[in-house]
C-alpha cells in the first residue's frame, strides 16, 4: 500500500545521522514518511545532518526541510513547531527519536551530571517538543505522536539513567494519549530492541575498545528471532504504522520492536 501518509505534514525529531556503517532510525523514519506521501521536517541537533537527510529525500522525489534544533530548549522546541505550522499549516505527525546515552552506568556508578543530561535530552526534551506541537494538534482538532522509546524501559540494569528515560518516555506516551484523546490527538511508542544503528553498535564499539564486527556478532547472539538484530528499517516501519489512519482507534500503545527479546523469561 502506497501513500499512507499522503499529504501529511510530519516533522520528525532526531532525522540526521550518527556516522557509522548502517541507518539510523531518525533518518530511515524520515525517508520513509516521505517515501508514503509526507511531507517532512528533519529536525536535528547537527543541522547538516538534518540538511543531508532533507537532500537525500528530495533527490528521490519527495518533500523535506531542515531545521537545527536542540530539543533541551523550549525555545527550540517552538521553534521546529511555528516552522512546521509555518511551511505546511498544519503538524499530523511528530516523531520524537531524540536520544542520548554516554556516561551512563549502574545506580551506583553513574555521576549526578550525567544522569540529569540523559534525563533532560531523552525524557524532558520529548515533553518539550509534544508540548509545542500539541499547541497546534489541538487547535487544528487532531494529529498523532509517535514516541522512540527502548527494551531498556523494561530489562537491563546497567545505564540506570538510560532505563528510567525510557520507561518514563513509556509513561509520557500513556499519559499524552489520555490527556489529548478528547482533542483528536493519538499517542503511541514504538519500543526497539537490539537494532544495528550507528548509535548503539559503532557507539558501544568505540567506548568497550572493540571492533564493530565483535559487537555486531554479541548483539545478534542475543535475538531470539533468527539470531539477528533488527535495523532501522524495522523501527521505522512500525513508526509508519503508528503514524498512519491504519492506526487511527490506537492511541496509548507501546509497540514491541525487539525480536521477541521482550517477552524472552529466563
Amino acid at each position: 500500500m502506497a501513500g499512507r501518509l499522503e499529504g501529511k505534514a510530519c516533522v520528525v525529531m532526531g532525522a540526521g545521522q550518527t556516522p557509522g556503517e548502517t541507518l539510523g532510525n531518525g533518518r530511515a523514519m524520515a525517508l520513509l514518511f516521505a517515501r508514503e506521501g509526507g511531507r517532512v521536517l528533519c529536525a536535528d541537533r547537527v543541522g547538516e545532518r538534518a540538511e543531508e537527510t532533507a537532500a537525500m529525500i528530495a533527490e528521490a522525489g519527495g518533500e523535506a526541510f531542515a531545521i537545527q534544533a536542540d530539543v533541551t530548549k523550549a525555545a527550540d522546541c517552538a521553534r521546529v513547531a511555528d516552522e512546521a505550522k509555518a511551511r505546511f499549516g498544519r503538524i499530523d505527525v511528530l516523531v520524537n527519536n531524540v536520544g542520548i546515552g554516554g556516561g551512563d552506568g549502574p545506580a551506583h556508578r553513574i555521576e549526578e551530571a550525567a544522569f540529569d543530561r540523559i534525563l533532560a535530552v531523552n525524557l524532558k526534551g520529548m515533553w518539550l517538543m509534544s508540548k509545542a506541537a500539541l499547541a497546534v494538534m489541538r487547535e487544528q482538532g487532531g494529529g498523532a505522536i509517535v514516541n522512540v522509546s527502548s527494551l531498556a524501559a523494561k530489562a537491563g540494569g546497567i545505564q540506570v539513567a538510560y532505563e528510567v528515560s525510557k520507561a518514563g518516555v513509556n509513561r509520557l506516551t500513556t499519559s499524552i494519549a489520555q490527556s489529548q484523546a478528547r482533542y483528536g490527538v493519538r499517542c503511541n511508542a514504538v519500543q526497539p530492541g537490539l537494532m544495528d544503528t550507528p548509535m548503539a553498535v559503532a557507539g558501544i564499539a568505540g567506548a568497550s575498545g572493540r571492533t564493530q564486527d565483535e559487537v555486531r556478532q554479541e548483539r545478534n547472539a542475543r535475538v531470539p528471532l533468527g539470531g539477528k538484530m533488527g535495523t532501522a528499517w524495522d523501527t521505522a516501519h512500525a513508526a509508519l504504522f503508528l503514524a498512519s489512519d491504519e492506526a487511527g482507534f490506537i492511541s496509548g500503545a507501546i509497540l514491541p520492536v525487539d525480536g521477541a527479546m521482550g517477552v524472552r523469561i529466563g
